[in-house]
């Protein structure tokens, strides 16, 4: 524990930048237990960057952790780019203009050129500005759909998507070299401004992202003629402006917005967990529905990467999931982008390896080469490179993340729920002049291709081996592969950490062309499939299960037949 208390003092003594640190790190003084948290470990940079919880100590989201890895950053980049300027965007959590002016003074002081937001603006914005601006990197300060006490920092590379996993290992190699209060050059924000090492990102560059995002609608005029009503939340983040402004430039005159969640607000005050996949986040916009009964309810995230509906049918609202939306966005462009003669030969859908199968066969229906990926929106960024590169960019229709991640078109590599959300309004305006809600449409899909239904089990294992525990569960799979799942054999099996898929039925093995991470996927008859993925950082096990019967009751079942049966060979239970 002395340890722990040296650096604790450490910080006492050091850090003064934020009165906020001092405040708290006082109020600690003598706490074990509370100094043993904040200081046990340092917040690791990963894919994802930064992400933690808000306050004082190496193992928290301050300025001081934002400075060092923003050196450690800028040395990666002066060591790997010449001149290399660097985007900044940031959203409406607690402290995020903060840290990301932290950062750019840390940048502007290692002589990289900034190019930061005027205020808070949505990860896909910032994704348009680092390819616009011919950036070497790009940050952004935001928790996603996190509560209110976390924040993070994300790094994306001069690509537009987020830092692969070879540039974040260099990066966090840099980082590890920097004493965090020792080797950090800094420079005020407004130093940096008037030195003009830091300049604002103009409006020309955010009405340049609303003119790509307006090319991707497919049925102009819509949204105009159905009368489409919409209640809109951006949840107290960064969706606010950009999502406004674009469903009003495609025409939806009856749009309310949730006054409770409309302003910038990190604490979230009716939001706790500001995530547009739970119901909870919808409640407020339910209260408005008896006035104001609109025929569909959006929801994005607090930067707006992520978008959740609920659809007004027979009267009540229907939570729609990010694998239906998926489904209906798959359909709806490919449908009528067909029916205008405006479909390419050879289309491009992308999806997750746990995104709905549903897709694929939807797809398959119009010709469509469909990719399966990782989990992360960066790997479908570094498809739609590839196919830019192969001069094939305009192949490229969607790509989507069962966690109510969508991308129509190549104007960015992040999932955007600004294009997102037009999309979705047009299609639901779209749908109502044909006379149908789309609770309608999804039944239709499900009625033409069967019932497809995507479970997500979550289990956590306690105590200090848990992640032992864990690791020799996946090993015993991997050594003793199930030959059958809930009475179905196994067709194919795909071990993502080795790279292989086996055709059990032929002995037959291919390559997997993916990055490799520790997944196992068992296929098994008729599109049924379980896909099994521990975290590499905490003792939890996520089983996907897809279920495909005649109808949901059918489907429903299987899935509980499923569910017990990998559980029991797992010895999960």
């Amino acid at each position: 524990m002395a340890d722990y208390n040296l650096m604790y003092n450490h910080w006492l003594r050091n850090a003064v930048k934020d009165p906020d640190l001092t405040k708290e790190l006082n109020e600690i003084k003598g706490n074990d237990e509370e100094i043993l948290d904040r200081f046990y470990k340092s917040l690791e940079f990963g894919t994802g960057g930064l992400r933690g919880v808000i306050g004082a100590g190496t193992n928290r989201m301050n300025v001081y952790t934002v400075a060092q890895a923003t050196q450690g950053l800028a040395n990666y980049l002066n060591d790997s780019f010449e001149e290399p300027t660097v985007a900044i965007g940031y959203d409406s959590r607690i402290k995020s203009q903060l840290f990301a002016e932290t950062a750019a003074g840390v940048l502007a002081a290692n002589n990289i050129r900034v190019y930061i937001y005027p205020e808070l603006m949505p990860t896909p914005m910032l994704s348009y500005a680092v390819r616009r601006l011919h950036c070497a990197s790009g940050i952004v300060i935001t928790a996603s759909h996190n509560p209110s006490k976390y924040n993070g920092y994300k790094c994306y590379d001069s690509k537009g998507y987020q830092m692969t996993d070879a540039a974040a290992k260099k990066t966090y190699e840099y980082i590890q070299k920097v004493d965090i209060f020792e080797d950090v050059k800094s420079m005020d924000f407004e130093d940096a401004l008037g030195e003009d090492m830091v300049d604002y990102i103009e409006d020309w560059l955010i009405d340049e992202f609303y003119e790509k995002v307006l090319s991707r609608q497919i049925e102009k005029g819509i949204c105009k003629k159905a009368d489409l009503k919409v209640i809109y939340s951006p949840l107290n983040g960064t969706g606010n402006k950009p999502v406004k402004t674009i469903l009003k430039k495609i025409g939806i005159k009856d749009l309310k917005v949730v006054l409770s969640q409309e302003k910038p607000d990190g604490t979230f005050p009716t939001c706790p967990f500001p995530n547009p996949e739970i119901k909870q986040v919808f409640e407020e916009g339910m209260k408005m529905t008896d006035e104001f009964p609109a025929d569909i309810m959006i929801a994005t995230d607090p930067d707006c990467d992520r978008v959740g509906i609920a659809v007004r049918n027979n009267g009540e609202y229907t939570l729609m999931s990010g694998n239906e939306v998926g489904c209906m966005l798959t359909e709806y462009v490919l449908s009528r982008k067909k029916a205008r003669g405006e479909l390419c030969e050879k289309p491009v859908i992308v999806k997750t390896i746990v995104t709905s199968e549903l897709i694929r066969a939807i797809a398959n229906d119009y010709n469509c080469e469909v990719y399966d990926l990782l989990t992360g929106f960066k790997y479908i960024g570094e498809l739609i490179e590839k196919l830019k590169d192969q001069g094939e960019e305009d192949r490229f229709e969607l790509g989507m993340e069962e966690s109510y991640g969508y991308l129509s078109g190549t104007h960015v590599r992040e999932k955007d729920a600004v294009n997102a959300s037009m999309l979705i309004a047009e299609m639901a305006a779209y749908y109502k002049t044909q006379g149908k809600t789309l609770v309608d449409v999804m039944n239709s899909l499900y009625e033409k291709y069967g019932m497809y239904l995507n479970s997500l089990l979550n289990f956590g294992f306690e105590g200090a081996d848990g992640m032992k525990k864990m690791s020799d569960m996946m090993d015993d799979l991997r050594n003793n592969p199930p030959k059958e799942i809930g009475g179905m054999s196994v067709i194919k099996t795909a071990d993502y950490l080795t790279s292989t898929a086996t055709d059990t039925v032929t002995g037959n093995t291919e390559k997997i062309d993916l990055p490799q991470s520790n997944v196992l996927s068992y296929s098994l008859p008729d599109d049924n499939k379980v896909i099994i993925r521990p975290s590499g950082t905490e003792p939890k096990i996520k089983i996907y299960i897809t279920s495909h019967a005649s109808d949901r009751a059918s489907a429903e079942k299987q899935t509980e037949v499923l569910a017990e049966s990998i559980e029991k060979i797992m010895g999960i239970k």
